[in-house]
């Protein structure tokens, strides 16, 4: 359940999503609008699990469950601006019953634009905790044992 859409895993295991800066992200300036960083770290976010085999519709007919963010730290460090090409980075940093959280950076090269350390919850059709289904947290775990600095040769 893989495509060029969703981005790819590097050397390790940091998911990494390209996304372009198109007019419609940017303000009259030609510098992306401050919420859309939250929409390019959304899709990372999305994209990663996407490539882990997931997709949010099938999770939720299925299990009965979605992904909202509990909470979100975000620092602005540099602007990204029209045409630019960036990476989503995103990485496991916890992983719980009925949650996980991760950090993200959004970078143009070797620069970080955008950083975001984020908790999300599961919670069902009522917008209730739930248990995270057993196949996405296992999926999460593994993935957030091979970013350990630890497991990297």
């Amino acid at each position: 359940m893989s495509d060029a859409l969703s981005g790819f895993f590097a050397a390790d295991s940091t998911h990494i999503l390209p996304v372009r800066v198109y007019y419609e992200d940017t303000d009259a300036g030609g510098i992306v609008y401050h919420a859309n960083y939250l929409r390019f770290m959304e899709r990372g976010r999305s994209a990663m699990l996407y490539r882990l085999g997931f997709r949010h519709t099938e999770v939720m007919n299925s299990a009965g469950v979605a992904f909202a963010v509990r909470a979100m730290e975000i620092d602005f460090l540099s602007p990204a601006r029209l045409d630019d090409v960036l990476e989503v980075e995103t990485r496991i940093t916890k992983i719980g019953g009925a949650s996980f959280a991760v950090a993200q950076a959004v970078r143009r090269g070797d620069r970080v634009l955008s950083r975001a350390g984020l908790k999300l919850a599961t919670i069902d059709r009522a917008g209730q905790a739930a248990r995270m289904p057993a196949a996405v947290r296992e999926a999460l775990t593994t993935l957030f044992h091979k970013q350990q600095p630890s497991s990297q040769a």
